[in-house]
């Protein structure tokens, strides 16, 4: 059976709302948050994939294309990959916020439809992203939830940041 961790983008990947940038529209805006590559390297020894799974409404309220969507996600793994930490496949939700369509999380079509692909066992992965929605597509799919901020009651955990939630997740993944 193979595992899997699905990681949100913005706020677990690459800021977003910082003074630095506001949101990553262009492939020169995406700034790593701290210890990133090193996370993302760590559990690539453990599990058989990573993915990264986003809502980007921008493209559906028109703030950019999603072909210069595809171009940020290319130059995250391409930045990523020459520190050796490998993210198997990217998938998103273009539409907009309240469009009502399946893909948009907290629905967990775009989870479920990656471990369909890949033979994931969902019960053994888990979904790590800094807001309930993200929390809930990912209880949704089967998976355990990983919050990275203050509280949320939903989740198995809670860290401050994606590296410091590495330790925990390869050790709770174990008992299974």
């Amino acid at each position: 059976m193979k595992k899997a961790v699905f990681l949100d983008r913005d706020g677990v990947i690459n800021e977003v709302l910082t003074d630095r940038v506001k949101f990553v529209n262009q492939p020169h805006e995406l700034y790593f948050l701290p210890g990133v590559p090193e996370a993302i390297k760590k559990l690539n020894t453990f599990f058989d994939y990573i993915f990264v799974v986003t809502n980007q409404g921008g493209v559906g309220l028109g703030y950019m294309k999603e072909s210069q969507l595809v171009k940020i996600h290319d130059y995250m793994i391409a930045e990523l990959k020459k520190e050796g930490a490998i993210i198997h496949e990217v998938v998103y939700c273009p539409h907009k916020p309240k469009s009502g369509c399946a893909c948009r999380k907290p629905n967990s079509k775009l989870i479920e439809d990656l471990g369909n692909k890949y033979d994931i066992e969902l019960s053994l992965s888990y979904m790590v992203g800094d807001t309930d929605t993200d929390i809930i597509a990912g209880k949704k799919a089967g998976t355990k939830g990983v919050f990275l901020g203050e509280s949320d009651p939903l989740a198995d955990a809670i860290f401050p940041d994606l590296i410091s939630s590495v330790d925990w997740i390869m050790e709770d993944a174990k008992t299974k």
